[in-house]
């Protein structure tokens, strides 16, 4: 076979250099341009209330701490309610409960309906459905209630709410495109289930399961007030928290109630 002769040319490779150089600089301003966005976009904010009931705190502190785009501070009972104060109300950007508690004052109260009502996003989870059982605005706050005590409704009989731990309970996600939801996928979990809470009327549905053990819908969204408030009902201890489907929940939830 004969020798292949291969011609050069020194102007067209000096001309894709150039444009490679180009292409590269570019590059190199988007990616600068990118971090120094990033730099300068603030975290949110996060006021996680706690308290009235035991909790694995080193897992589930865990969970807030993988969020790079949050910063957050813990509000623990019996001094939570300070931070509802409008003196207070400008150190967080949003308000996420996973305390179980009872007394409120009437001040404590209006300050915290009021909070929510200018617009202050709320994420509720888990315990905190049972929290406050002798102030019906809370329940409308978050959107249900679960009943420590057998009651009535109607003039008829209920039971109390019930609970079932360590649960492998099959998630369906209602609608995958929401903002709290997206990117999931019906999931399964090992979590804690409730039964009898009641859900208010309205709300719109994001989880539903079929466990027997558990009210059909165990996470949901709408508007208080200027307000977007999500309910989790998911999240015992450290097997759910670890549970990607959980955190990105959690992550979710506190950016579309942030209004992010």
């Amino acid at each position: 076979m004969g020798a292949v002769t291969i011609e050069f040319n020194s102007a067209s490779i000096m001309k894709r250099k150039h444009f490679l150089g180009l292409v590269w600089t570019a590059l190199c301003g988007l990616v600068l341009a990118w971090n120094i966005q990033a730099a300068d976009t603030p975290k949110l904010r996060v006021l996680v209330v706690t308290g009235g009931h035991d909790f694995e705190r080193e897992a589930f502190f865990d969970v807030f701490k993988s969020i790079p785009d949050i910063t957050f501070i813990e509000a623990q009972h019996p001094k939570a309610h300070e931070y509802f104060t409008p003196a207070r109300s400008g150190e967080y950007d949003v308000v996420l409960l996973y305390d179980l508690w009872q007394d409120i004052s009437k001040e404590a109260r209006a300050d915290f309906e009021n909070l929510i009502k200018s617009g202050k996003g709320l994420v509720a989870t888990h315990h905190c459905i049972a929290s406050y059982q002798d102030w019906p605005e809370y329940a409308r706050m978050i959107g249900g209630k679960y009943y420590l005590q057998p009651y009535k409704e109607n003039g008829q009989d209920k039971p109390a709410s019930t609970y079932k731990h360590d649960v492998d309970v099959k998630v369906h996600v209602v609608d995958p495109k929401h903002p709290v939801t997206k990117g999931l996928a019906d999931f399964d979990i090992h979590d804690e289930t409730y039964g009898f809470f009641s859900v208010i009327p309205g709300m719109t549905p994001l989880l539903t399961t079929a466990e027997p053990t558990s009210s059909p819908t165990i996470a949901w969204c709408h508007t208080y007030g200027k307000a977007r408030v999500v309910y989790l009902e998911l999240g015992h201890d450290h097997l759910s928290y670890v549970n990607p489907n959980y955190r990105k929940l959690i992550r979710q939830s506190i950016l579309w109630v942030a209004d992010k």
